[in-house]
């Protein structure tokens, strides 16, 4: 359980103290995330080979669908609004938590390979 909290906090998966990311990106400004390309603390090299990352992408878009159908089901089907206030929230979503997103998949697959 240790490991799932630290993947997701985003810490180094070597020492559990340095951080993955420079910085957090902010959607709204339109700045993705800086990935550390080492660890501060323990120098363990996140990027395995050239195109490590690429995998992670198929993590990023299962976090995006999971969300994607949580707020179809929440809004269309318990709330009962129209199809195209939910499609709008739906969207609304995706772009809000697409940052979030793009720094849990990197976290989550550099744990899987650890």
């Amino acid at each position: 359980m240790s490991k799932i909290i630290e993947a997701l906090n985003c810490k180094c998966p070597n020492c559990k103290n340095g951080k993955i990311f420079k910085n957090g990106g902010n959607v709204l400004l339109v700045k993705i995330p800086t990935m550390n390309e080492r660890c501060p603390e323990c120098n363990y090299k996140f990027e395995r080979e050239t195109g490590f990352f690429f995998g992670a992408m198929f993590v990023s878009y299962a976090l995006a669908a999971a969300q994607m159908i949580a707020s179809l089901v929440v809004f269309w089907y318990f709330i009962d609004l129209s199809p195209l206030l939910v499609f709008a929230i739906i969207a609304i979503t995706a772009f809000l938590t697409s940052t979030t997103n793009f720094k849990l998949s990197r976290s989550i697959w550099i744990y899987l390979f650890y």
